[in-house]
């Protein structure tokens, strides 16, 4: 077991028993008899665990703790006290402790306690770092961010992707449907087969079941040779139906019986061949409407949505915009060479006030011609197309001034939050105030703390 503990006690009995006990856990194990004591080795050193007790001469437990997270936000503190009573234990859970210890103590109990944190804390950091990981696969990234509906889209992926379920993925056009079925398949067992992506809207009805199910040689007039299906040419592979909603109901029979028999028949074939597909499905489109209306299989709707992946539109996600636009500058002017550093304050503001009708793609749009058009080394309201700038005209005469600042705070922290990686210390830096008032605010937005 690693990690590294400070411990604080006025008994210098109890701090050698615990330092004792501690190291043969394999924990690097710092001793302070005080309260100040402690702090001296928090202004010098980072440690994963503040074992501090409650009632100490001078500065006492509750106050080490207040200190401890203000200065050491990602530290945990765990309270010792003889005196324990639920009003102290709730107080210090309240101002932030992960624990609280009653003394005397049982070894055994301690070291659980603590095992237990640890283990805790590296499986939550094992998740974040796997959702950062998945969410830097993506072409142009377009799920990066803080909010709760992004996080819990990139969890929801991760108990989905090593599966062989069929997934439906519902969202407005723009918010990356055809990426999220890219993530599934290249990150999933299936990544060294095919992936074979069709928008059913795009093709017409009459070439649609040929492209699907193929066809052999005579079987329409046209059909000179032997055609592949794309459902075959998916075998031990994915198949990406884009605008599922709009497949004809008599395709969307035989879809059907492929799902049930893992079976398909060419047309003008007389064999059936075996396949072994995962399909994922999309559409921008209500089918559950759809099928009320009867202008989608109840049954085959049922089969497809297995899995239901919903991806939020832009303008219910607007403290991911910041970072959507730091990166798409970032990756824009380097691709065109241009020395662009980011965007002013004004033009931010802007971006987070209009309503994105084509959400990540049309904020990657906009951004690209910013870039292209911008002559200093950040971008301004110039840049902009007028549509943006006369909705943000709209939007100060209507709303309040309080409520647009009090948004873009929030967002400029988010964005400078996940830019440092989650470090408060350099965030709090790179906005120019210190560490107390970036922890209030922190808490007052909502924000990870």
């Amino acid at each position: 077991m690693s990690g590294k503990i400070l411990v604080v006690d006025d008994e210098k009995d109890i701090l050698r028993a615990l330092e004792f006990i501690l190291t043969r856990e394999g924990y690097s194990v710092t001793a302070a008899t005080s309260g100040e004591e402690a702090i001296e080795f928090l202004k010098k050193e980072e440690y994963d665990l503040v074992l501090t007790d409650l009632r100490m001469p001078g500065m006492d437990g509750m106050t080490l703790l207040e200190k401890t997270l203000q200065m050491r936000p990602s530290t945990a503190v765990i309270i010792m006290t003889a005196y324990a009573t639920v009003e102290s234990a709730v107080q210090a859970m309240r101002m932030g402790a992960s624990d609280y210890i009653v003394k005397p103590f049982i070894n055994e109990d301690v070291k659980l306690r603590i095992k237990r944190l640890f283990d805790h804390r590296k499986l939550r950091e094992e998740n974040i770092l796997l959702r950062q990981q998945l969410s830097q696969r993506l072409p142009g990234r377009p799920f990066l961010g803080n909010s709760n509906q992004i996080q819990q889209l990139l969890g929801l992926l991760e108990q989905v992707i090593p599966t062989k379920s069929n997934v439906l993925i519902l969202g407005e056009s723009g918010t990356g449907k055809g990426l999220i079925a890219e993530l599934i398949h290249y990150n999933s067992p299936r990544k060294d087969k095919p992936f074979i992506s069709i928008n059913c809207s795009a093709i017409p009805e009459t070439l649609l079941e040929s492209e699907l199910f193929g066809y052999k040689k005579g079987a329409f007039t046209g059909a000179v040779s032997d055609k592949k299906g794309l459902i075959t040419m998916a075998d031990g592979g994915t198949l990406f139906l884009d605008e599922i909603g709009d497949m004809p109901l008599s395709l969307q029979a035989k879809l059907l019986k492929v799902i049930e028999t893992g079976e398909i028949l060419p047309l003008g074939d007389t064999v059936k061949r075996v396949v072994d597909v995962r399909l994922i499905a999309a559409t921008n489109t209500d089918l559950e409407k759809k099928v009320k209306e009867g202008k989608f299989r109840e049954d085959l709707y049922y089969r497809l949505s297995v899995i239901e992946i919903r991806i939020p539109p832009l303008r219910e996600r607007k403290e991911d915009i910041p970072v959507l636009v730091n990166n798409f500058i970032k990756t824009i002017s380097e691709e065109n060479k241009k020395p662009i550093k980011g965007i002013d304050n004004e033009a931010m503001t802007l971006l987070i006030q209009y309503p994105w009708p084509g959400n990540v793609r049309e904020l990657k749009n906009v951004i690209e011609r910013a870039v292209v058009l911008a002559r200093g080394e950040y971008i301004t309201v110039t840049e902009l197309p007028e549509k943006i700038r006369t909705a943000g005209i709209s939007q100060t005469t209507s709303g309040t001034l309080k409520d647009a600042l009090s948004e873009y705070e929030r967002s400029l922290i988010i964005s400078a939050y996940e830019q440092h990686g989650h470090d408060k210390d350099a965030t709090a830096r790179a906005l120019g105030i210190d560490l107390v008032t970036l922890y209030r605010k922190l808490k007052k937005y909502g924000i990870e703390t």
